[in-house]
């Protein structure tokens, strides 16, 4: 028997695996898809299915309720499925139950779609116990082909992005057997995501309650490594012996091998032996990195997308770049890591994760770690203390340091005579890193030309590959000692002036003191909203234009553009704010995202946004004064208030701040040009290599690794093309994922946004955060982050999940999951900002502060605790959210 999922589903084809494993599985057959196929072109059901799926489609479209929809089409469809089978089909299908014998049956549902390891169709299709009877087990049969055409699963599989039309069904018959006791089985703790803890759930009898939700089971903790079981029984006899647990555990062991990843089990017991019923993966747990698994130690991995404020995944090549970063950062403290195998940084779930224990283990890194990381992720931060105190990640002794001390004194010598300079002259030193970043850039458009100068397209491939390798890790060599120079005395000025506010004792203390850090001169984020900003008043400036434009939708804003059909005025601004920032966009650190230049859609509905704003007030021009005006305002109010030698100093410490803060995002700004010219490049190749028959699409080089792309012209045909169709497919299904974790352990625990603290430690029967989100609060009683831009608002929430197509309306409060600087022009429409990831010198935190919007970051769950259209009070000094009704 065939063992693939096309043609026996989810659950035949993994009990046909089992089988073959020689694990303990009752008596089973599985009818394939291709009687189904049978049945459907017989019965001409496959006309139904289109129209009724069509008619859905288009009532969706239309505004419907999508489930109502749902609903309409599985009652149309299920009713074509009513009548007899036809007679050979009957013959035949009766042959194949009575294989079986003459005994009750199970008869389950076995979709083609069904528990794929990134999603869960479990009890969206129909079964059937106890079933005796040719006749019975047949009617069943077709009833399970109907349950494909469920509301729910019609629903599910539209909002998880999977085609209905043409999918089919098998269906697992098989020998039911007189069960003492039955239940469920997880080889890891679906909840912690520990995979070191078994789950079992127990009941006695069949277990068709346990499965329906509808019977409270016994339940066993077990941690396989202290040989623990922590147990919660129901009634005075326990339904496993301690034996029987430890058969079951050891049961799961072998189940998971078999299939390589965790599993959820369904299991009976006769006696004292025991089957197994089926087995699927556990869809709720996140992937960990392969380094994890590997290591000879405990490690700790910190998502590197939360501190960037980006949670989508990062294409293949992306993410090797994003390697070559870090890696290049390593070699300015003396490291020399390869980015193909480092263990530094690590890629799971197609994001990127830092591993961090190291730090924590180090006398030198961890007080670094510990400092800075609640400044990038208090979230973060605050799950990495309480683990820290784990034994695991506990400090070594100082004759572990020797390595950290020498690569952090050769930092600190490049760096160091120029701290005095930066102090006493910050323009010289802010001037020096805008000079030299900006001809960092101008070397690598150098480079790339040079590259595009090779007469051989294997050779341009060949040369630019080169080039992005040499210059991408170089980079960091490049502006991290330039940041290095200014950052550090910032930081360090500002942590200064906060001490000196809360020894004012007046109540907003620190709002004043983060009041020094709005309209900072030099952010180029800030200049570049600024710089849209103007484009929106040259369009107002002629009213035709105007009038014109707010008659326009995006998609025919779009269109226009790019036929060169805007107005005159419009056209030409556009285009110059392309030419200057289009290589930014969403996502931006991914090389593989599209940029604005290549989809310009949340630019022009932006400045439709823009266009609609008619309160003089709220123009940035206007803000950035006011924020200026307040800036001054807050140090002096801060000297009045403080002794005198104190107040002397405040004048010299705000100086300093807002001449060196507002460099913040330049590095970020010059990464960000140099991906823009690395993508370009990289997309000539990829149209080389399409016109060459290796790729189908430009866009395809960014789903292969450099090494695979610096041979492509090489690769036997077709072989790139599958990868990249793998990639994407796996990209997709990424991108439906609706919680990434902030902190991963290598033993399978992970901590989301919004996480209570009590979860991390380390012991039996600990949760972590693989369930359901919690927000930090609760809906009635208000919601709690850290307060990162000051101010107090009340207005209505717009949820955010994409900035290209938000339709976020002057005087909205913004709520995301995190922001990059591609986020940041819906700043000057929105009133306040609310993120689940983020600190207080993340990208939103610092542009939020400079417009003096409230602004407030950490709130796990912040996206579906609240909800578009709800009014709620914004408090950004102390974090607090309030729901108004």
């Amino acid at each position: 028997m065939s063992d693939t999922r096309a043609s026996l589903g989810g659950k035949g084809a993994n009990l046909v695996r089992l089988a073959r494993a020689g694990l303990p599985v009752p008596a089973f057959v599985v009818v394939d898809t291709q009687e189904y196929r049978e049945f459907v072109r017989a019965r001409g059901l496959d006309d139904v299915i289109d129209a009724a799926l069509a008619a859905a489609d288009h009532d969706v479209g239309s505004g419907g309720d999508a489930a109502a929809a749902a609903l309409t089409a599985s009652q149309t469809i299920r009713a074509a499925f009513a009548g007899t089978l036809p007679t050979g089909q009957r013959i035949r299908l009766s042959d194949t139950v009575a294989e079986l014998g003459d005994v009750p049956v199970a008869v389950r549902s076995s979709a083609t779609a069904e528990d794929l390891p990134d999603l869960s169709f479990a009890g969206q299709q129909d079964s059937f116990l106890n079933v005796t009877g040719t006749s019975d087990v047949l009617a069943s049969i077709v009833a399970c082909w109907s349950s494909l055409w469920t509301d729910r699963a019609i629903h599910y599989r539209a909002r998880a992005g999977i085609p209905s039309r043409r999918l089919a069904i098998a269906v697992v018959v098989q020998a039911m057997v007189p069960a003492e006791a039955a239940g469920v089985l997880f080889t890891a703790d679906p909840v912690s995501g520990h995979r070191g803890h078994t789950m079992i759930d127990a009941v006695f009898g069949l277990g068709e309650g346990l499965v329906a939700g509808q019977v409270t089971p016994d339940s066993y903790h077990v941690d396989r490594a202290r040989r623990a079981i922590r147990r919660t029984l129901q009634g005075p006899e326990p339904t496993l012996t301690d034996p029987q647990i430890w058969r079951l555990v050891d049961l799961g062991a072998r189940i998971e091998e078999v299939f390589g990843s965790p599993q959820d089990v369904e299991w009976v017991r006769v006696g004292e032996e025991l089957y197994v019923v089926q087995s699927r993966p556990i869809t709720s747990l996140y992937p960990l990195p392969v380094a994890a698994r590997e290591l000879p130690e405990p490690s700790l991995w910190l998502s590197f997308g939360a501190v960037q404020g980006m949670l989508e995944p990062i294409t293949p090549l992306g993410q090797d770049v994003l390697a070559l970063l870090v890696c290049g950062a390593a070699r300015v403290f003396g490291g020399r890591p390869d980015y193909r195998t480092t263990t530094a940084i690590q890629s799971a779930g197609e994001r990127l994760w830092i591993r961090v224990d190291t730090l924590l283990r180090s006398p030198i890194g961890r007080p670094v770690l510990t400092r800075f990381l609640p400044l990038a992720e208090p979230g973060a931060a605050a799950i990495v203390a309480t683990l820290a105190e784990e034994p695991a990640f506990a400090r070594r002794g100082v004759s572990t340091a020797g390595p950290h001390l020498l690569t952090g004194a050769r930092f600190g010598r490049r760096v160091a005579p120029y701290l005095p300079v930066t102090l006493a002259q910050p323009e010289r030193t802010v001037a020096t890193l805008h000079r030299q970043a900006e001809a960092f850039v101008e070397e690598v458009a150098d480079r790339l030309a040079a590259a595009d100068g090779q007469p051989e397209e294997s050779a341009r491939l060949a040369a630019r590959v080169q080039v992005l390798t040499r210059e991408g890790t170089r980079a960091m060599g490049v502006l991290l000692p330039l940041f290095g120079r200014v950052m550090p005395v910032g930081l360090a000025l500002v942590g200064r002036l906060r001490a000196v506010a809360a020894h004012t004792g007046l109540p907003e203390a620190d709002a004043l003191a983060l009041a020094v850090l709005r309209a900072l001169p030099g952010n180029v984020t800030t200049d570049m909203n600024l710089a849209l900003w103007d484009v929106a008043q040259a369009i107002r400036s002629e009213p035709d234009a105007l009038s014109w434009w707010r008659t326009r939708g995006p998609a025919e804003l779009i269109a226009d553009y790019r036929a060169g059909a805007l107005p005159p005025v419009a056209q030409h601004a556009v285009e110059g704010f392309l030419a200057r920032y289009g290589m930014r966009g969403v996502a931006e650190i991914d090389v593989g995202a599209p940029r604005w230049r290549d989809d310009p859609e949340q630019v022009l509905r932006t400045l439709s946004a823009y266009l609609s704003i008619e309160d003089p007030l709220r123009a940035p021009e206007v803000v950035y004064r006011r924020g200026r005006r307040d800036a001054s305002a807050a140090l002096r109010t801060l000297a009045a208030h403080s002794r005198p030698a104190a107040a002397r100093g405040v004048g010299f410490l705000g100086k300093r701040i807002r001449r060196i803060m507002g460099v913040r995002e330049t590095p970020k700004f010059t990464l960000v040009r140099v991906f823009g010219l690395f993508r370009q490049a990289l997309l000539d190749s990829g149209a080389d290599l399409v016109r060459a028959g290796v790729l189908d699409q430009p866009e395809d080089v960014f789903h292969l690794r450099l090494a695979e792309l610096a041979d492509a012209f090489a690769a036997p045909a077709g072989t790139l093309r599958d990868r990249v169709a793998e990639r994407r497919q796996r990209l997709h299904r990424e991108r439906r994922r609706t919680r990434v974790p902030l902190i991963m352990v290598s033993d399978g625990r992970t901590f989301y946004p919004g996480d209570p603290g009590e979860y991390v430690g380390d012991r039996a029967g600990s949760g972590g955060a693989g369930g359901t989100p919690e927000a930090s609060g609760t809906p009635d009683a208000g919601l709690r982050g850290t307060g990162v831009s000051p101010g107090t608002v009340e207005g209505l929430v717009r949820v955010v999940h994409d900035p290209r197509s938000s339709d976020l309306q002057p005087g909205e409060i913004l709520v995301c999951a995190g922001t990059d600087p591609a986020w940041t022009p819906l700043f000057l429409t929105a009133s306040g900002l609310i993120t689940e990831v983020g600190g207080l010198m993340t990208h939103g935190s610092v542009v939020a502060r400079e417009y003096g919007i409230p602004a407030i970051v950490g709130v796990g769950g912040a996206t579906t605790a609240l909800h578009t259209g709800q009014r709620i009070r914004l408090d950004g000094a102390t974090g607090v959210i309030t729901p108004l009704g």
